[in-house]
C-alpha cells in the first residue's frame, strides 16, 4: 500500500486548495476571536477579579464592533473560497504521513536492526491522550484556550519526557527483588523499596528516569537549544539513552560481560560505592497557568521527573556518601519522586503508577481531538524532534465519504519511532450531534519494529479511534465498537502477505488506543461494558464488566478546576491524584441518578476512583505462533497538567519469542 505524503493528489489541487482556504480563514479567525471574547476560563475569570478598572470589558466594548465588520466584509470572500473548497474535498486523501527528512536525525532504521527475534523478546512502549487541540473559541467551553501555544507546549513536553534516558536497574538479592522506580533513595540505599513475593537470584529490571539535558534531536532551532552542561561521563547524544545501575545484595552478584557491553557507560551501586551526583532545575511558565515551583514538566525545563533533578553522571570511582546527602539536601526543596509504584497485589504481574512524565523510549502515541490545522502542525513540528514517523490531518470534510456534512476532520494524531507500512482510515457514519460535525472514526496502522535473521518482517498493529462523546449515546457507541472490529479484521486481512507454511511477517503486536467516551463503572454504560471488544481485548485496568482494579483512577478531569494551585502542574496534580480525597475534588466521576451532578456536595456518595474513558487494550489472538504478550506497566500521567482536561495513559508491552536465553 502506498502512503500518502501529501493531502492531495497532484500539486494543482494542493495551490487551489491552498488558496479557497485563504479566503475562508479570515472569515473563520474573525468569528473564532469573536466568540472567543464572551467566553472567559476559570483562569482568565481569576485575572480579571483583580482588575479594579475592567480594562479586559472596556477592550471587549472596542474590539466586538471592530470583529463584526470584519467579518461582514470578510463573508463574500469566504462564501466564494467555501464554494471551491468543498468539492475540492471528493479528491482529499484520509490522511497525510510525514517522515522526518534529516537524516542526521533519523534512527527508524536503527531501531529495526535492533531486535532480530533471536533474543527473549522486546518490549514497546504506546500512549494515548486526548489534548483537546479544538478551534479556541470551542476549547473555552472546556475551559482550556490559546490553542496554538498548547499545541506547541503538549508537543515539548510530551518529548522532553519521552526523550529521558530509560535507567535499567538490576537488583541482585536472595530476599528482595523490588525497588521502587519513583524513589531515587533506592538507588542510593540498596535496602529501600518495598519488597514482593517474587525470589530470584538473578537480577530484576526496573526502570527509573534521570535528567536529560538537551534534545534528542539536536534541534537546530535557537529556542530549543540547549548547552550541555555535562561533564566526562555523560552521556553522549546519539548514544542508547540507557544506563545500567546494579544494586547486589547478599549474594554479591556481578554484571555479565553482556551487560557491560549493552551501554558505554555504567554505574555499580554495591556497598558503600556510589555513583556521583550533579544536577540543575529548570523552572518556566506554561502558557495556562503562572510559573510553580517544581513544574519540571514545563515549557523550557529538560528535567526529566521530580527525582530527575539530581542527575546519574555515569563515570569511575565512588564517592563519599556525605557528599551524596549533601547533595540530595540541596535539592530537596525541589526533588520529589517522580511516581509512586503501588505494591503489586497478590495476583498482579505489572507495575502500575501515577507518573509526572510520560515513559522514557515512548514508541507509539496515540492522540485525539487535534482538530485545528495550525494547531496539528505546531504539534507535529515538535513532535518530529523525536518520532521519526507522524499520521495527521486524518479524516474527511464536506460530504466526502460519510453521510453528513464535516467541518473538520476526526482529530486522530498518530505519532512513532517506528516506519509505518501501512495506513486506514474509516469514519464512523453514525455521528449524532455536534459529534456528526467531525469525521470521527478509527486510524488503522501496520508498523514494522524488526526482522528476523531469515529476512522476515516483525510487525504490529496498532488502532487508534475516538468514539460518541454525547452522554446516552450507548446504542451510537455500541455501533462503533462493532464497525472498529469489523474495519480492523479487515485492514489485518488486506495489509497480510503471510501464508501459514511460509510467513513472510510475524506480527508481534495489536492494540487499540483512544478516548472510548464510556467508563467501566457507570451504570448508564453497561452496555458498552459488556460489548464483545473486551473477550478478544484486553483492558490491563480492568476486572469484569462494571469493575476496575483498586488502583485504576479516572482519564476526565473536572474542566472548573484545572488552574487550581493544587493541580495547575505535573507534580502537584500527581500529588493529588494519589489520594482518594484528592481524586474526589479534581476528577469527573459516574454520575449519580440519587444525587445532585455537581461535583460538591456529593463527595461522601462517590464510589470508584473517577470516570476512565480513555482506554488501551491489546490481544493475544493473531500472533505469531507462541509468542506471548504481557503488560510491564501501566501509567497514569500528569505531565499535561493545565493544557487538557483528560489525563494521558501509557502501556508498555513485552513481546515474548518464546525462546530460552541463551
Amino acid at each position: 500500500m502506498v502512503l500518502y505524503t501529501s493531502p492531495f493528489p497532484n500539486s494543482f489541487l494542493s495551490v487551489l486548495h491552498s488558496f479557497s482556504w485563504g479566503l475562508i480563514f479570515p472569515c473563520y479567525w474573525l468569528a473564532d476571536r469573536l466568540v472567543a471574547s464572551f467566553v472567559p476560563t476559570t483562569y482568565e475569570k481569576r485575572q480579571r477579579a483583580d482588575d479594579p478598572c475592567y480594562f479586559h470589558a472596556l477592550c471587549i466594548i472596542i474590539t466586538t464592533p471592530i470583529y463584526l465588520a470584519l467579518l461582514v466584509a470578510s463573508l463574500p470572500f469566504a462564501l466564494i473560497g467555501f464554494l471551491l473548497w468543498s468539492p475540492l474535498q471528493s479528491a482529499r486523501r484520509p490522511y497525510i504521513y510525514s517522515r522526518l527528512k534529516d537524516k542526521n536525525h533519523a534512527n527508524g532504521a536503527t531501531l529495526l536492526t535492533e531486535w532480530k527475534a533471536a533474543g527473549n523478546g522486546k518490549s514497546f512502549c504506546f500512549g494515548s491522550a486526548n489534548v483537546c487541540l479544538l478551534p479556541d473559541s470551542l476549547a473555552r467551553f472546556n475551559n482550556v484556550f490559546n490553542t496554538q501555544a498548547r499545541a506547541k507546549e503538549i508537543g515539548r513536553r510530551i518529548r522532553n519526557g519521552a526523550s529521558r534516558p530509560q535507567i535499567k536497574i538490576y537488583i541482585d538479592s536472595p530476599t528482595n527483588t523490588s525497588i521502587s522506580a519513583a524513589s531515587f533513595s533506592s538507588l542510593i540505599s540498596p535496602q529501600g523499596g518495598d519488597s514482593t513475593n517474587r525470589t530470584a537470584n538473578t537480577g530484576i529490571k526496573r526502570t527509573t528516569s534521570m535528567e536529560y539535558k538537551g534534545d534528542n534531536s539536536g534541534s537546530n532551532n535557537s529556542e530549543d537549544s540547549r548547552e550541555d552542561k555535562g561533564g566526562a561521563g555523560e552521556l553522549n547524544e546519539g548514544e542508547e539513552n540507557t544506563c545500567i545501575v546494579r544494586i547486589n545484595g547478599e549474594d554479591n552478584g556481578h554484571m555479565s560481560e553482556a551487560e557491560t557491553d549493552t551501554v558505554n557507560g555504567q554505574a555499580h551501586a554495591s556497598g558503600p560505592a556510589e555513583p556521583s551526583l550533579e544536577g540543575d532545575a529548570e523552572i518556566s511558565k506554561t502558557p495556562n497557568h503562572k510559573q510553580k515551583e517544581g513544574d519540571s514538566g514545563s515549557l523550557d525545563s529538560y528535567s526529566a521527573s521530580r527525582e530527575s533533578l539530581v542527575k546519574v553522571r555515569v563515570g569511575d570511582g565512588t564517592v563519599d556518601q556525605s557528599t551524596v546527602n549533601n547533595k540530595l539536601l540541596y535539592k530537596a526543596s525541589i526533588m520529589k519522586k517522580t511516581s509512586v509504584r503501588k505494591k503489586k497485589h497478590t495476583d498482579e504481574t505489572f507495575d502500575h503508577e501515577i507518573c509526572a512524565f510520560f515513559p522514557a523510549n515512548l514508541d507509539f502515541l496515540c492522540l485525539q481531538e487535534v482538530f485545528d490545522k495550525r494547531a496539528a502542525e505546531k504539534l507535529k513540528e515538535q513532535l518530529h524532534h523525536y518520532f521519526e514517523y507522524i499520521v495527521y490531518d486524518v479524516g474527511v470534510y464536506s460530504c466526502n465519504g460519510c453521510c453528513s456534512f464535516k467541518f473538520v476532520n476526526s482529530g486522530l494524531f498518530f505519532p512513532s519511532r517506528y516506519p509505518v507500512m501501512d495506513a486506514a482510515y474509516h469514519c464512523y457514519p453514525n455521528g449524532r450531534g455536534t459529534d456528526s460535525l467531525a469525521s470521527k472514526g478509527a486510524l488503522f496502522l501496520k508498523v514494522q519494529v524488526g526482522s528476523t535473521p531469515q529476512d522476515q518482517r516483525i510487525v504490529g498493529y496498532i488502532s487508534c479511534t475516538h468514539l460518541q462523546a454525547i452522554a446516552g449515546d450507548t446504542t451510537v457507541r455500541c455501533e462503533q465498537l462493532d464497525m472498529l472490529q469489523d474495519w480492523l479484521s479487515e485492514f489485518r486481512k488486506s495489509t497480510s502477505s503471510s501464508s501459514t507454511a511460509n510467513p513472510e511477517e510475524l506480527v508481534a503486536f495489536d492494540v487499540i488506543c483512544g478516548d472510548l467516551n464510556f467508563d467501566n463503572c457507570s451504570s448508564e454504560d453497561k452496555l458498552e461494558q459488556q460489548h464483545s471488544l473486551f473477550t478478544h481485548y484486553k483492558d490491563p485496568c480492568r476486572i469484569g464488566p462494571g469493575e476496575d482494579k483498586p488502583w485504576a483512577i479516572g482519564t476526565l478531569l473536572d474542566p472548573e478546576g484545572l488552574y487550581d494551585e493544587e493541580v495547575c502542574t505535573p507534580d502537584n496534580l500527581q500529588k493529588v491524584l494519589e489520594s482518594e480525597e484528592g481524586r474526589k475534588g479534581y476528577l469527573v466521576y459516574p454520575t449519580s441518578k440519587n444525587h445532585s451532578s455537581s461535583q460538591k456536595g456529593r463527595k461522601a456518595s462517590l464510589k470508584g476512583n473517577g470516570r476512565r474513558i480513555d482506554y488501551m487494550l491489546y490481544t493475544e489472538e493473531g500472533l505469531y505462533l507462541e509468542w506471548k504478550v504481557e503488560v510491564e506497566e501501566f501509567s497514569f500521567i500528569t505531565q499535561l497538567a493545565g493544557l487538557t482536561d483528560h489525563l494521558p495513559v501509557a502501556m508498555r508491552l513485552m513481546v515474548s519469542t518464546g525462546e530460552d536465553d541463551p
